[in-house]
This record gives C-alpha cells, structure tokens and sequence, in this order.
C-alpha cells in the first residue's frame, strides 16, 4: 500500500510539473529609463513571473552596458517582462508603464539623461502595436500632454550582465561614494537622488503606479 501511495505521488508531482511548464506564459519589452528601476517596480506586479533587465531598439546585433552607455549603438536600456495573461492583461501592463515614467521627456528619464534613457515600448505584432497605440493616446488624454514615448518593432532584446539583474535586492557589496555599500543600500540612494518617484508623483497624483 505505501510503494502504490508512494508511485501515485511521484506520478502526480510529475504531472503537476508538466501542467505548470505547458502554463502559458507571454512578455512585454518597454523602456523606462534606468533598467534596475523599472525591473524593481514590475516585479511586484501580481501575475508577473519574471522581469529582465537588457537592451532593445539598437542597430547592432549584440549590446553590452558598456556599448549602450558609450553611445551610437541605438539601444535602450529596458525590461523584459514575462507574466501570466489569465492574471494580468498587456492593456493592464502598459497601463502601469505609463504611470511608473514621464512620457513626456524626449531626453531621458529624471536624473538620466541621453537616447538610451528615453521611454519606449517594443511591440510585437499589429496587436500589441494597436494596444500600445491605445495606452499611449489614453496616456495623452489623462495627462493632457504631448506624449514622447516611442512605439517601436521588437527587433531583439539583450539581456544586460547578471551584475545588473535583480539590483535592487543584491547584498553584494559594491564601493560608492559614500563608502561600501550593498547594492540594495545603493540603488535606494540613486533611485531617491535622482528624483524617479517624486517627479512621477508630481505628474501622475494618485495615479502613479509605483511611485511611494
């Protein structure tokens, strides 16, 4: 009786695995300044499974930070975000994109200035552009300005070095102008310092979606 209890458990652990790998899964690709950030907020979002930080929109077929953040390779730093749609919808998605940045800076992002810190969502398909489409012109109405961000095809996206992925939360020691800190010490100090959640306030009131 226990080996027949013991093979039905191993048999319904195995099927469980299997249901949960068929699970489908879908992603969205946008940029919102500096990458750290916008993976921090998003991976908070109930129905998100996974965010990456990368670069996407480039001309060159590999990107590297060190590339991007010397220029003239055309990418944005941006997320990779992989969620459930039984649980979170794209139009849901871009709505809280919109109100996590300033669309309306053509410059950069608060404190980060240059291309590769501009807003943008990269579509996949003519449905995702008509959605993007969609948040953006509801990003307008609400705002009652000229939004910048751009629209763009998803060409390929390039995962940034593992010492850029899950920042905000690393223990890693790092050395900084204030001393050595963690890296979670010191991506508080430059989200705080570079005035992310106080200008999205500022712009978006109650709205704002990650902004505290």
């Amino acid at each position: 009786m226990d080996m027949w209890r013991g093979i039905g458990l191993a048999l319904a652990l195995v099927l469980g695995l299997g249901g949960a790998a068929l699970a489908e899964t879908r992603t969205a690709v946008v940029a919102g300044g500096c990458f750290w950030c916008v993976e921090k907020d998003f991976e908070s979002v109930p129905g998100v499974t996974s965010v990456v930080s990368g670069f996407a929109g480039g001309s060159k077929a590999t990107a590297t930070y060190d590339q991007v953040s010397g220029g003239g390779t055309g990418h944005y730093e941006a997320v990779k975000i992989t969620y459930d749609p039984t649980k979170l919808s794209y139009d849901s998605l871009l709505l809280m994109y919109f109100r996590s940045v300033d669309p309306t800076d053509a410059g950069g992002q608060f404190c980060d200035r240059g291309d590769s810190y501009r807003t943008a969502i990269f579509v996949d398909g003519a449905e995702e552009r008509k959605a993007a489409e969609a948040a953006k012109a509801e990003a307008g109405t609400a705002l009652g300005k000229k939004i910048v961000t751009q629209i763009l095809p998803l060409k390929g996206f390039y995962p940034a070095e593992d010492y850029h992925q899950d920042y905000y939360k690393s223990s890693d020691i790092i050395l900084t102008r204030f001393g050595p800190r963690t890296k979670a010490s010191a991506y508080k100090l430059y989200r705080k310092s570079c005035g992310r959640d106080q200008r999205v306030k500022e712009l978006w009131g109650g709205q704002a979606a990650f902004a505290h």
